[in-house]
Order: structure tokens, then sequence, then C-alpha cells
């Protein structure tokens, strides 16, 4: 008796241990999911070692998802949720004798992704009918959606959209007309968008957008501002702004009266930056004002003069800087700057007190080789003075050809003559020597301006001529070799004669002396020479 108790006992509680069947579909209640998102439903099961699932919309349209079955769950992925997911969602279990079960979830995707848009339409004028165009963009379901209109907390209208029937994301909209007064100017026109879908953690239900009632008007009280002035200094930065009262703002054109009376379009903007002021930037501005609104358009005007030293804007000469001797030729010089300044302008060569000089302008009517040099430009005023150089080159055939002849053109034959040839011209003349023959004919000899004769000779003393030329012309100059007489030789017997003259001079007192000697000696038979010589003297 014992041992059967016991048994029953052991029985019963394998199975009070046992579990039942069951399942259970996760998350458990009504799904609200956004379109675009990730959805993931589980269908679980327990008490069961080897479960089958089954998915399916109680429409049986398709599921929309991704099925994967596990060992004792399975899966539904809708990834992207769309509007096809709006289902009642059915899991089906099966586990063998133990029989099936199901369970169902309802989906209900929605979008409702940004706030309203609020538009004024025609734009508000004090006084004049006003439309107010609330836009709820991409809605969906739009039969839960309910929109209201306020002035502040008052209600204009109310709209619900419970009869629609749009299967799809829609952008609504709610108008509404009314005059507004002149105390609605500057109070909020407010639209409330709602989805009320009752659940839980649904997030927004409610979208809000907010808008002022302006009235527009102008522009009005236009003025200009420059900054540092209107009287700047050349090379600073000069900047003018356009300041009007206009609603809405308005377009802004910057123009400028230039000197032949037209008009320079600029900018439309309401600040005109100059970073560096020029003297060609003084004028008469303007700033326009457009309200498109209103259609009312305004204008201010201010006057710019730039200052500073002068600055050469134009050194030239026509009609080049190279001419041919001739030619015309202007030289110009123009400068900037305000005051205006006094220009000279003058030959650097020249002496700067005497001239010529012009103020900016030289004409010079038959150029001469004389002209050619550099020119200056001085331009100055009370702020400082520039200057500029250009160079005027004029080209000119050969001029003053010249011959000299060392040691002189009448020479003796034996002697080394050296002629040299000068001339002027532009480019350089090219020097070359000729001979000319008994026969009248003029042989080339040699190029360049020297031409040396070694030990000259009888047939060498002819007419030379120098030539002198360039691409403007020739000069020739000649000179003719005259003969003064042979160069002797030096003659041998000249220092021969010379020393026996000298020795004849000394040796007759000599000799005359000895021969008073002997004869002295002899009458006296003896005779000393220091005393003669002392006697003698």
């Amino acid at each position: 008796m014992g041992r059967t108790s016991q048994a029953v006992l052991t029985v019963l509680y394998v199975l009070t241990t046992v579990k039942a069947f069951e399942m259970e579909i996760i998350p458990a209640n009504r799904i609200v999911a956004q379109i675009g998102e990730t959805l993931i439903l589980t269908c679980n099961a327990t008490g069961c070692a080897s479960p089958s699932f089954s998915w399916r919309t109680q429409m049986d349209n398709p599921l929309g998802g991704t099925v994967n079955n596990y060992i004792t769950y399975s899966t539904l992925t809708m990834n992207p949720v769309s509007i096809v997911n709006s289902h009642d969602y059915l899991c089906t279990v099966s586990c063998g004798e133990k029989g099936k079960k199901e369970k169902s979830i309802k989906v209900e995707p929605y979008f409702f992704p940004s706030d309203p848009i609020i538009e004024i339409s025609p734009s508000l004028v004090a006084g004049e009918p006003v439309t107010v165009i609330c836009k709820i963009p991409d809605v969906y379901p739009s039969n839960r959606l309910e929109v209201l209109l306020k002035k502040e907390e008052h209600v204009l209208h109310e709209k619900e959209f419970y009869e629609d029937e749009s299967t799809n994301t829609e952008t609504k909209t709610v108008t509404y007309s009314f005059n507004p007064t002149a105390e609605d100017i500057g109070k909020d026109i407010t639209c409330v968008a709602k989805l009320p879908i009752s659940t839980t953690g649904f997030e927004p239900k409610e979208r809000v957008t907010s808008q002022k009632l302006n009235a527009n008007f102008g522009p009005q009280n236009t003025i200009i501002s420059a900054s540092p002035g209107n009287l700047s200094m050349e090379g600073d930065p000069l900047k003018l702004t356009c300041v009007t009262e206009s609603n809405p703002p308005p377009q802004i054109i910057w123009r400028k009266h230039l000197a032949d009376e037209s008009i320079q379009h600029l900018i439309e903007n309401n600040v005109l930056s100059i970073p560096h002021a020029r003297f060609t930037d003084s004028g008469l501005y303007i700033c326009e004002v457009i309200n498109p609104v209103t259609n009312i358009t305004e204008k201010a005007t201010v006057d710019i003069v730039i200052q500073g030293a002068p600055n050469i804007a134009e050194l030239s000469v026509e009609p080049s800087t190279t001419v041919q001797e001739g030619e015309n030729v202007s030289i110009q010089c123009s400068a900037e700057s305000n005051p205006p300044p006094k220009i000279i302008l003058r030959r650097k060569s020249d002496n700067a007190d005497m001239g010529p000089y012009s103020e900016g302008r030289i004409l010079l009517p038959s150029v001469t080789f004389l002209n050619g040099g550099d020119y200056e430009c001085v331009a100055e005023n009370k702020f400082g003075k520039s200057k500029s150089e250009i160079t005027l080159n004029v080209e000119y055939g050969p001029k003053n050809t010249t011959i000299s002849v060392i040691p002189a053109t009448a020479v003796k034959e034996g002697e080394t003559v050296m002629m040299k040839c000068t001339s002027s011209g532009n480019p350089a003349p090219v020097i070359s020597w000729k001979k000319k023959k008994a026969t009248g004919e003029s042989e080339k000899i040699s190029e360049g301006a020297t031409l040396t004769i070694q030990k000259i000779k009888s047939q060498d003393l002819e007419l030379y001529e120098c030539e002198a030329y360039n691409q403007f012309g020739k000069e020739e100059k000649s000179v003719k070799l005259l003969v003064q007489g042979r160069l002797e030789k030096p003659d041998q017997m000249i220092p021969v004669i010379i020393a026996f003259s000298c020795v004849t001079a000394i040796a007759v007192p000599v000799v005359a002396i000895l021969i008073y000697v002997f004869r002295k000696a002899k009458i006296n038979g003896s005779y000393s020479l220091v005393k003669a010589l002392r006697l003698k003297v």
C-alpha cells in the first residue's frame, strides 16, 4: 500500500511539471509603425518540442515581409514598413497531438513627418482680405487627420478628414479667408495638425506651426551711409550701405551716374563694397529700393569724391616709340587725381627750368635725330606727385661723317699712316673703305672705322673713300694722301766725321805744345814741362 501511494505521487508530480502548449505574439498589442522604418513581429511557442509556424493576413493579402522560422519561434520582418502592411496578421502554431493555436495582431502604418506649412496668400496688406493656407505634408492615414487654424487662442477654422479614402501619403491643405484689422498685425496665426491614433508610445500626435500677421509697406525713409565718408582717399576701402524701412524686405539695386550721363548697373545688395577706391570710383551713386508686394519704389543718392596723389594713367608715343626721321610724332601724358594734377612733360636732357615742356602733350612735326631720348612726365597735386619715363628712338641715316689722318695727309714714302672714319646714325652705321684707282674705279679694301697703311709707297698715295651706311641711307667722305719726298736713310759717315772733328780739335793744341817743349829743351839742354806750363800760364 505504501509503494502504490508513492507511485501515484510521482505521476502527479510529473504531470504538474510538464508545461501546457501555449503561444504568444510579441509585441502583443496593436502596432502603430511609421512608414519607412523596420518592424519585427515574433510568434513564440511554449510547451511544444517541435512546433510549426505559419503567417497570413486575415484577408489573405500579401504579407509584405519576410518570414524566418526557428526552433520555438518565428519572425515576420517588414523592412521597410509600407502602406501594404496595414493588416491584421495571424500566426498559427501546430504542435502534433496537442493541436494548434492562433493569435492575431493589427499593424497600422502611419506617416506624419513634418510640421505644417503656413502660407498667407495673397501677401497681406493692411485692410485687405487675406487667405491663410495650411499644408500638412505627406500625411497617412489622412482619415485620422484633424486641423485647427487659430489666431492667437481664437479658433478661426477647424477641419476633419474622416471621410477621406486616400490609400497613400498625401499633402492635405486647409484654407481660410478673413479680413484682418489693424489690431491683427503682429498676431500669431497657428496651424495645429493632429493625428490621433490611440496606442501606447505613439509620437508625435500633434504638430504645430505659427506665423505672425504682418502688414506690407514701404519702402520708406531710405538713406545711404558712406564709410569712412563721402570724401575718401585713393586706395582706401569704401563701403556704401543702403538702409530702408520695408516689409517684406525690398529688392535693392545700386547704380552710378557716369560722366557721359549714362547709368551703370552695379549690384543687387544693400551694401556696396569697394576694397581699394580709385579716382574713377568718384561720382553720384544711386540706391533704388523696390517692394515687389506693394509695388512702391524709393531712391536715395550720395556723391562720392575720391582724393589722392596723381597716378600716371598714360604715357605714350604715337605712332610708336621707334620712328624714322621726318615722321610726325606726338607724346601724350595723362594722370588721374583729385584735385586735378599739374602735368609737366619734357625731355630729360633739356634743362628743367628752360623746357621745352608741355602740360600733357608734345607735338614733334618732322622729327629729327635731335629729338630722340628719354621723356619724363611729372604729375603733381597737394597730396604728392608721380613720375614716369618713356624713350623716343629716332632712326636716321648716316650724318656728320668725317675722316682724320695721323700723322697728316701729306706724307713721305715709308711712313705709317692711320686714317679713322667716324659717322653718326641710328642704327649705328657700318663703315667701309675704298681706294680709287688711276682708272677711276673704286676698290673696296677694308671694313671698320680705322684703316692703317704700313710703310706707305708711292702707289699708295691716292684718293681714299670712307662709306658709312645703314638701312636708312649712306654718306661718303674722301681724303687724298700727298707725297712730300723720300724719307732718307741715316748717313753712317756723319758720326765718324763728328768724332774725327772732336779729336782734331783736341789734338792740334796738344801737338803745338809738344813742339814748343822740344824746341825749348834743345836750346837749354834740359827742360821742365811743369815749369814751362806755369810760365805759359
